[in-house]
């Protein structure tokens, strides 16, 4: 899996900016996008998810990371001892 850095930025009624980084874990950059996506929206209420419509979503996404399993292993032994 490769660790993704997802950041959402649109503008509310206020004409402030509001931005939002997420990092998420998947196999491939649109799988990420999507995942990162429904964490976004869900913390989201009712105004916030109307301004985010009405004015546009900004995506922006990288790629920070692989993480394979072995590595995953080690660094929660790492951790633990």
């Amino acid at each position: 899996m490769k660790t993704f850095e997802v950041q959402f930025r649109y503008r509310d009624r206020n004409e402030e900016t509001v931005e939002s980084t997420v990092k998420v874990e998947a196999s491939s950059l649109p799988g990420a996008v999507g995942k990162a996506a429904r964490e976004f929206v869900k913390g989201l209420d009712r105004k916030q998810r109307f301004d985010m419509n009405k004015n546009g979503l900004d995506i922006t996404a990288k790629s920070v990371g692989t993480t394979t399993s072995a590595e995953a292993e080690t660094s929660a032994e790492a951790a633990a001892g």
